[in-house]
């Protein structure tokens, strides 16, 4: 336990130091009284002793709500080295992911802005922003698209049940990852599963495990470690761009490099175009696997889901068996209470916690006041487990979507604004194409697990389960008769 204590201090104490010069100042004696509520805590490390010993418990918003009872639901705070305005208040956090660059630019931990690069799409601002933003997202709301990643995710995720023994346990949140990862990285660059894959793969491990480390890059650190792994990713990614201008690039977009390689702009390089490859391919490695694990988790924790989750499921297959038709992309995303269950997962779940934002002007929002040059932190999860918004918060209760707007500023599970991640509607997808597979092919039993929330949302043990399969025919004909 106190080996534990010491490497949080240690890891506390490196990270405001090193970020610390770049927001030193002092603040304007007219903006003090302006300031919400809220301590800074000690000098140079602020409250981040507290903020990740808290981050690493099975309630990581209890930072949150503390302070929050203390100083209202925005309050200032310092965290990772910079002073912080932290906002739990739903309308705040909308005001803030609406806002364009002249407003807030996006603040992340220096290990992770090395990485990125500045040509990232995480991180770049403006016109150029906008435009890789919106050309990306355009292809990934293409009815093609949505069929293509329709065929593929049935492919993989049937490939991946075939080999799942009853023997043995099988791990959830590691199918899903090799799963997403495929489905992800041919939409990015029609790469196919082969020896090239296998050392994509391998390298992407390498290059994530240093996305939330110390910002050193000397030879041997976790950073240095992960910028080699992304030298030699980029390099494959650039072998892919330039077989496809060798060829001729295709008018008909089959992946996200011929959507950018289209598009006449010369700022969209082949560096720029390979950096973005590489980032793009977290979300299959967290976002969407994670979502699908977590799903099995809730639903192994609440029986009366399963089951309707199961008969929804049941129904649509004799359905589309009758007809003799494969199911599509539309099937799917029709399936009512399966929708509702991925929304009660992403909020529950919280597989993206909050966005952090640094202000480029003196901003006042409700009354507060966030100075230029701080830091503004838009935590999601306290929003979505908060009881004035939504009743029994920590209760899976997928019905309570039933009746529920989706769209409403207290749910935000994919940020929103111009960086509303372009990928949500493909998220869904695929996650409602594993949940009818595995529904309709297996029953199951969870063995006990934790939830990991930080530096990422993950499973402690990887979601073991035995499965048992089910007689398809069997299963139907029992549907039938209800």
């Amino acid at each position: 336990m106190m080996d534990n204590i010491w490497i949080l201090l240690v890891t506390a104490f490196f990270l405001s130091t090193v970020i610390l010069y770049r927001n030193r100042f002092r603040l304007k004696s007219k903006f003090r009284n302006q300031l919400p509520l809220g301590t800074l805590g000690w000098p140079f490390i602020g409250e981040t002793i507290e903020f990740v010993s808290c981050a690493y418990s099975d309630r990581p918003e209890t930072f949150m709500d503390k302070r929050r009872r203390m100083y209202g639901k925005v309050f200032k705070s310092h965290i990772f080295g910079s002073p912080t305005i932290v906002s739990t208040d739903a309308e705040v956090n909308k005001f803030i992911l609406q806002s364009d660059a002249k407003v807030f630019v996006p603040s992340y931990p220096r290990s992770l802005t090395e990485l990125m690069g500045e040509s990232s799409i995480l991180l770049i601002n403006g016109s150029l922003q906008r435009r890789i933003h919106g050309l990306i997202g355009a292809f990934f709301k293409s009815q093609q698209l949505k069929a293509q990643i329709t065929r593929d995710m049935q492919k993989y995720v049937q490939e991946s049940m075939a080999n799942w023994r009853e023997d043995h346990p099988i791990f959830i949140q590691d199918e899903t990852k090799n799963i997403a990862f495929q489905v992800l990285v041919k939409v990015l660059i029609s790469l196919d599963p082969g020896e090239e894959m296998e050392l994509l793969k391998k390298q992407f491990q390498v290059f994530i495990s240093g996305l939330m480390s110390l910002p050193i890059k000397l030879p041997g650190t976790k950073l240095y470690q992960s910028l080699q792994a992304k030298k030699k990713m980029v390099k494959l990614v650039k072998k892919t761009i330039q077989a496809k201008r060798n060829r001729g690039i295709s008018e008909v977009p089959k992946d996200v490099v011929d959507v950018l390689l289209n598009d006449a702009s010369k700022q969209l390089t082949d560096d720029l175009i390979a950096d973005n490859m590489i980032d793009m391919m977290i979300p299959g490695e967290d976002s969407v696997p994670v979502l699908m694990t977590l799903a099995t988790k809730y639903l192994s924790e609440c029986p009366a889901a399963l089951q309707q989750l199961t008969e929804e499921n049941m129904k649509l297959k004799k359905l589309k068996e009758e007809l003799g038709e494969p199911l599509c992309w539309r099937d799917y995303l029709s399936l009512p209470f399966t929708q509702t269950v991925i929304t009660e997962t992403l909020r529950m779940g919280n597989v993206i916690i909050g966005v952090m934002r640094k202000a480029m002007k003196d901003v006042e929002i409700k009354g507060y006041l966030i100075p230029k040059g701080w830091c503004v932190f838009a935590y999601f999860r306290s929003v979505h487990l908060d009881e004035s918004n939504y009743d029994w918060p920590y209760q899976f209760n997928p019905w309570r979507w039933q009746d529920k707007d989706v769209s409403s500023s207290n749910f935000t599970p994919f940020g929103g604004g111009q960086r509303l991640c372009p990928g949500l509607d493909l998220a869904r997808l695929e996650a409602s194409i594993f949940l009818h597979h595995f529904v309709t092919q297996f029953r199951w039993f969870a063995e006990e697990d934790a939830i990991v929330n930080f530096p990422t949302v993950r499973m402690k043990r990887r979601m073991p389960i035995w499965v048992r399969r089910v007689d398809s025919s069997a299963a139907l004909v029992k549907e039938s008769m209800k």
